[in-house]
């Protein structure tokens, strides 16, 4: 039994949530791989080829899977399924908007269904996952031949790069589905951690009042070496980008602490943060629901308190 996961990355280097869906693959159990599909990824399969458990590694480095347009790379994988000769029971990638754009395509590809945002394996063909935006567990079942599954990073720990070298071999198929093209992209560049695999998050909601006042967020996560968050109130109303947005509908993370700063806690807000070691809320009302779920809460005016708590750790 074989397990493929398709790769995340940035042509130069592995993105941390691939080394979490290894974790899951391992739990799984059999051969793991890996496929790695862009341009000059050269890098990347060999980090790749290091990380514990890897039993081989696919490089398929061609100009059609420059960008990793989920139409070619569906195709690919779909190819490397049905063609290569291998038996593949899995096929895995992060539940990130990169994976959840591809493996739909490939399920559909393959005619199987999909298992989404996993977060426990209890055998090979059963999982557990979150629903009603993760107030349940659901423990589901795939009878199908080859389980499509996308993988919730922050339920598994990352695996380490051993030094250990797996074999790389080259895929020659080339797989242009002609039904999109790359026009553009916008990257935002900063000097703080990702936000989905920070160690620290600093978050802030409606309660900031307007996007200026995210600079006291800005001071407090400079002090803290923290990525900085914002709940899907705060995004709506335009104080921030929607790339910042942490919950359901944004971005899972589980970093060691997390803060919530002006936000009142959302359902929605609650299932995307679940997974953080403590959580800290500062509002000046008690009766926000994100106190339900804070291990140290604050009531108070956050607009005292963060020039405070700013100095205070500046000293």
């Amino acid at each position: 039994m074989a397990i493929l996961i398709v790769a995340e990355h940035d042509n130069g280097s592995l993105k941390p949530a691939t080394l979490n869906t290894v974790s899951a693959a391992a739990q799984i159990g059999g051969e793991i791989e890996i496929l790695v599909a862009g341009v000059g990824c050269q890098a990347a399969a060999e980090e790749a080829a290091s990380v514990a458990g890897v039993f081989r590694v696919l490089l398929a480095d061609n100009q059609v899977y420059m960008h990793q347009l989920a139409e070619n790379v569906a195709l690919l994988v779909a190819h490397l399924v049905d063609e290569s000769g291998k038996e593949y029971h899995h096929v895995l990638t992060p539940a990130t908007t990169t994976g959840k754009n591809l493996l739909p395509r490939v399920a559909a590809l393959l005619d199987v269904g999909q298992l989404s945002d996993i977060v426990a394996v209890e055998s090979p063909d059963t999982f557990k996952r979150p629903i009603y935006a993760g107030n349940a567990i659901a423990t589901v079942q795939s009878l199908d031949p080859v389980k499509v599954i996308t993988v919730r990073s922050t339920a598994f720990d990352a695996v380490a790069a051993t030094g250990s070298s797996a074999a790389i071999d080259t895929v020659e198929v080339v797989c242009d589905a002609g039904l999109s093209r790359f026009i553009d992209e916008s990257v935002s560049v900063s000097d703080r951690p990702e936000l989905t695999s920070a160690r620290i998050v600093v978050s802030g909601g409606r309660g900031m009042g307007n996007g200026e006042n995210f600079a006291l967020i800005e001071q407090l996560a400079d002090r803290l070496g923290a990525a900085i968050g914002a709940s899907r109130a705060a995004v709506d109303a335009g104080f921030v980008p929607n790339d910042m947005q942490v919950g359901q509908t944004g971005k899972i993370v589980a970093p060691d602490l997390y803060i919530a700063v002006g936000i009142s806690g959302a359902i929605q807000h609650l299932a995307g943060i679940k997974d953080s070691k403590v959580i800290v809320a500062i509002n000046k009302d008690e009766e926000a629901p994100i106190f339900q779920v804070a291990d140290y809460g604050l009531v108070a005016d956050l607009f005292d308190v963060l020039p405070q708590l700013t100095t205070q750790l500046a000293q």
